[in-house]
């Protein structure tokens, strides 16, 4: 796991190959970042990202500025890798927490102006997660929902939908609660 911009560029981080996370490439990354910091300011953002796995995104975030990131993970392993990397980076404004997801998302009372989601690509409710998000009211208005996902999603038929995007095999879907 590479961190592509920001304070802790270049940074790299051994994952375990035991590990079942997908953690996005570093190409969509880096191509994704791109697009979003013509639109976002991340030393005004407060991030959540959902299914963190190894923390890449959590961790990129923060690299780029965000005063808060909240990441959620359930698999025990992976909460544990990103609490070590947390503590070698002495990241404070990370704030992993290890917990179900949809469990997360029904007992948040907070609201966001990013979220990152990368659930499994297996996982049955995947196509119900932008639905439950803004249902939730965890974007706050303005906010901005990036869901990766596999290519046989489409998302374009959500009031919130403002494009998706393809880097390689890696697909994100971007919807905005300015529209919801």
């Amino acid at each position: 796991m590479r961190i592509v911009s920001g304070k802790y560029r270049g940074r790299q981080f051994d994952v375990p190959r035991s590990f079942k996370a997908r953690p996005t490439t570093d190409f969509a990354k880096e191509n994704l970042f791109n697009i979003l910091s013509n639109r976002i300011n991340w030393e005004d953002t407060i991030a959540l990202d959902l299914f963190a796995g190894t923390g890449s995104i959590s961790f990129e975030l923060l690299s780029r500025g965000c005063p808060e990131v909240i990441c959620v993970e359930r698999d025990a392993a992976h909460y544990a890798f990103i609490k070590k990397v947390k503590a070698e980076l002495k990241a404070e404004h990370l704030i992993p927490i290890k917990a179900d997801v949809f469990r997360f998302i029904e007992t948040c009372n907070r609201s966001f102006d990013f979220i990152f989601a990368d659930p499994p690509f297996a996982l049955p409710e995947l196509a119900q997660l932008p639905e439950l998000i803004f249902r939730y009211n965890l974007v706050k208005p303005g906010g901005l929902l990036v869901l990766e996902h596999p290519k046989e999603y489409d998302f374009s038929i959500l009031s919130g939908f403002e494009q998706h995007r393809v880097y390689g095999a890696v697909n994100f879907s971007l919807l905005s609660s300015q529209y919801i």
